[in-house]
């Protein structure tokens, strides 16, 4: 056998330690709960999270679980007093699971759920849609609307012109209180409205894949500052929709069902760290899009969680290593205008980093909260990227059905003010100092 020159194996071994080194990867042991925090810094709540245990859980900032419903949540939907008629503490929730499924059903593309439900403070069903014999395969969002209604993100198997397969169609509907459907829109008959070129759309019939757009965001746009320079394709009750295969987002007209506005699926080289502004570049596979609300510093622009996972037609490319980021865009310029991925926090860029599922919430403060969900670590950054409160999920469970490892993954986490839960539920506010000696580089402990 040939040896290899000393350059060579030299440029080989450097090769793999940056191949080992962009692979995240969790220690077997690691604390839970909450490792460090800082009330003073951090904006202070209740969060609301879905455990890998398939309960959803209510934590006050040192970690505590002040309240657990028995129901799954994918993701739980908090609910205003004003929205569940005065009172306070009702979620809304899966409610079960189909006794039958098809062979390309799985909890992340929803064909495995028959019902939806809201919940009360003390976990009874005060609504519910969908049932065994008429199931709702809701996944990844349900939210109720101002008017009432509540919209859900749901599927349906279906024959779609020019695939050979039937396809996983992701539809959006809007169901009054007495469980009928005012408003439905579904992808796949608007599938020439997301921007594929012939190229890619037979890369996408090539595929097999039913699942081939897995639509994770169905969120209002919300009242905002462009509708009200006259910007009407940012009308509050328009539907931003994040397509995390494709690599695309779209807002849809609810009067016309036309995509009004609309980035990817193709993108600019990733240009992570560059200075900012600067035109928005290539994500992958990003979830939890939404227009910051009104009131929130940033309001009016579009915060994600840009996992930089896999995805695209053709698998888009990643940066050198594997890094998440959290991004804030001007919908209208589409320039970056904020930024934070693990540098930010003096960590090694890829010390954050969530290949699926995972959220960011901008807060009052104009902190932000972030779920990086594949480890279950919830953790709070001021602007500058300082971290001033972080927390692990103790709840772990299996990753899907079929798999033997268990995780404590989180799809999407909230913080909800103290006054959302019933009058008297209990929180602390005690500072966490990181354990230094056993984590030195934790929040707080290390100085380069």
């Amino acid at each position: 056998m040939r040896l290899m020159r000393p350059a060579v194996r030299t440029l080989l071994a450097t090769a793999l330690l940056f191949a080992c080194s962009s692979a995240v990867a969790l220690p077997t042991s690691y604390p839970t709960g909450t490792t460090y925090y800082d009330p003073q810094k951090a904006w202070n709540g209740f969060v609301l999270l879905p455990g890998n245990d398939n309960k959803t859980h209510l934590i006050d900032m040192n970690g505590n679980e002040v309240h657990r419903w028995d129901f799954e949540s994918f993701p739980p939907w908090p609910l205003q007093p004003d929205q569940a008629r005065g009172q306070h503490g009702h979620i809304l929730v899966q409610k079960e699971r189909l006794q039958k499924t098809s062979p390309v059903a799985n909890p992340g593309n929803g064909m495995l759920n028959a019902s939806v439900a809201e919940v009360d403070w003390q976990g009874k069903v005060v609504w519910q849609w969908g049932s065994q014999q008429s199931p709702v395969h809701q996944h990844h969002e349900m939210r109720r609307l101002d008017n009432g209604n509540t919209l859900i993100l749901d599927a349906q198997l279906r024959k779609l012109p020019g695939f050979d397969y039937p396809i996983i169609d992701n539809s959006i509907d809007e169901v009054s209180p007495q469980g009928r459907v005012v408003w439905h829109w579904s992808a796949g008959d608007n599938l020439e409205q997301f921007g594929f070129t012939a190229e890619q759309i037979q890369m996408i019939k090539d595929s097999s894949d039913p699942d081939f757009l897995h639509f994770n965001t169905a969120s209002p746009v919300g009242p905002d500052r462009w509708f009200d320079g006259g910007d009407k394709r940012f009308a509050p009750d328009n539907i931003m929709l994040n397509s995390r295969n494709a690599n695309v987002a779209v807002i849809i007209d609810r009067h016309t069902g036309k995509v009004v506005w609309r980035i990817g699926p193709e993108y600019p080289a990733l240009q992570l760290g560059k200075p900012l502004p600067r035109p928005l570049d290539q994500t992958i596979g990003a979830h939890d899009l939404h227009i910051i609300p009104k009131g929130l510093p940033g309001a009016g622009n579009l915060l994600m969680f840009d996992n930089q996972g896999n995805a695209g037609f053709p698998p888009s490319r990643q940066g050198f290593f594997s890094a998440s980021r959290i991004i804030e865009v001007n919908p209208v310029s589409k320039q970056i205008v904020w930024e934070y991925d693990g540098e930010k926090s003096g960590q090694a860029i890829w010390s954050f980093y969530s290949a699926f599922i995972s959220s960011a919430q901008r807060l009052p403060n104009g902190n932000t909260l972030i779920d990086e969900g594949q480890h279950g670590r919830l953790f709070q950054v001021t602007p500058s990227g300082e971290i001033v409160w972080e927390y692990v999920s103790p709840w772990f469970g299996r990753s899907m059905p079929r798999d033997r490892y268990i995780t404590n993954q989180v799809y999407r986490a909230q913080l909800v003010d103290y006054g959302w839960a019933p009058l008297g539920t209990p929180h602390q506010e005690k500072a966490v100092k990181a354990d230094c000696v056993r984590y030195p580089v934790a929040p707080g402990c290390f100085t380069p």
